[in-house]
């Protein structure tokens, strides 16, 4: 197979929902660094190669902030990731005092007890839809697990009141659809209002979660912009349970289209699930593009010339089946022996919530082993509707358990 990198356009058609458009494996092999054009109709280049991706996910010649956001290439026209943010003289600043406000959050301790809750919700979960079951004969798992769980401990990590999940949920879920246009940026305006109104309640009434931590180190350092701090809420209740809502439903899928995979894992769920939790990061990355960043500087690699303000879309997807990192690389394969990836990113910007989404994860697949030994599809791969997110997935995740 040949390329013409001069007339790429994102994204690249893929077969199904699981499996990577096959130009990809060409464009790693000979133009690691291709140019595109974005689904917004900007110029951009294509990163695909595992080293070049780890390499750039770590370099700090390469930020989201851009000198002129204006003049900026745009990766998507979508609510949620479209262009520049940050600031750009601040950017790295911004990050640090970030990460050091949340890092507590997402500590051991925390999630330890975060997973007792988890277990109890996954449990009440599975029991609504065993008894639907019984009734139905075929359930479905997006809908009745893989997007209520994640929602509803990112909303209680942060502090979002119980009864406002299915608010977050719709605004969540319309704020990141590639389809709707306005109604998108509606949403995340709505979105925005709603958490300046959650955080003005929180100054009065502080408890024991992200929200309130928040609202108490910007009263403690007025640098810590207000409006800063909203987005930052925002971008946490939206990042927070959007990629795992899809890795649930992904990692099912990869668990359940080769039988042989889901047995193993019933045979020893405690034992095994570790495993597969990390074959779903690595072969799960949500969406068809991947992490858009700016060159600061000119920088030459991989046989060309990135110029400052330059926009580069890090596609993880690709990275993490680089054939010379991986054996079988597009194998979903728990017992490889290369267990690094970069499903949670790299370096200073590794994901904050990893140990969040690998909890939910694995108490999510445990419980499944155990509980519905028997699940099967009760649809074909390429009849599942995919869903129109920039994060992607599937809308629709159909099981039974009955004799066939």
């Amino acid at each position: 197979m040949s390329i013409d990198a001069e007339r790429l356009k994102l994204p690249l058609a893929r077969p199904n929902v699981l499996d990577l458009a096959p130009l990809y494996e060409v464009l790693r092999r000979e133009a690691p660094i291709a140019p595109v054009t974005t689904p917004a109709g900007d110029p951009a280049w294509l990163v695909t190669r595992y080293e070049e991706v780890r390499l750039l996910l770590g370099d700090k010649r390469f930020g989201r902030s851009h000198p002129e956001p204006d003049k900026a290439s745009r990766i998507s026209t979508s609510a949620v990731q479209d262009g520049p943010t940050g600031e750009y003289a601040t950017e790295e600043a911004d990050h640090t005092r970030m990460r050091r406000l949340l890092t507590p959050a997402f500590s051991a301790k925390r999630m330890r007890l975060l997973g007792e809750n988890m277990e109890r919700l996954v449990d009440a979960c599975l029991d609504q839809l065993i008894a639907e079951h019984e009734q139905t004969g075929v359930v479905d798992l997006h809908r009745g697990l893989a997007f209520p769980l994640p929602v509803a401990m990112i909303c209680g990590l942060l502090g979002v009141p119980e009864e406002d999940n299915e608010l977050f949920a719709s605004l969540s879920e319309r704020m990141a659809s590639t389809e709707i246009g306005e109604e998108a940026h509606a949403a995340r305006e709505e979105f925005f209002r709603y958490m300046v109104g959650l955080v003005e309640g929180k100054r009065g009434q502080l408890g024991e979660d992200v929200i309130s931590d928040l609202v108490r180190a910007q009263a403690e350092d007025p640098s810590f912009d207000y409006v800063q701090m909203v987005r930052l809420c925002v971008g946490l209740l939206f990042a927070g349970h959007e990629t795992t809502v899809n890795r649930i439903g992904l990692g099912v899928l990869f668990l359940l289209t080769e039988r042989s995979r889901w047995d193993a894992l019933v045979a020893d769920p405690d034992g095994r699930v570790d495993a597969v939790v990390e074959e779903v990061m690595r072969l799960g990355a949500p969406g068809d593009l991947g992490l858009l960043r700016y060159a600061k500087e000119d920088v030459d690699l991989a046989g060309v010339t990135i110029h400052a303000g330059d926009a580069l879309v890090l596609s993880i997807n690709a990275a993490n089946r680089d054939v010379t990192v991986y054996s079988h690389a597009e194998e979903f394969d728990p017992d490889r022996p290369e267990r690094t990836h970069l499903g949670f990113g790299h370096g200073a910007h590794f994901c904050i919530g990893a140990s969040l989404a690998r909890t939910e994860l694995r108490v999510v697949f445990a419980a499944l082993a155990k509980r519905l030994p028997q699940m099967r599809l009760a649809k074909e791969l390429d009849q599942l509707q995919v869903r129109a997110t920039l994060t992607g997935g599937v809308a629709e995740l159909p099981v039974t358990w009955r004799s066939a």
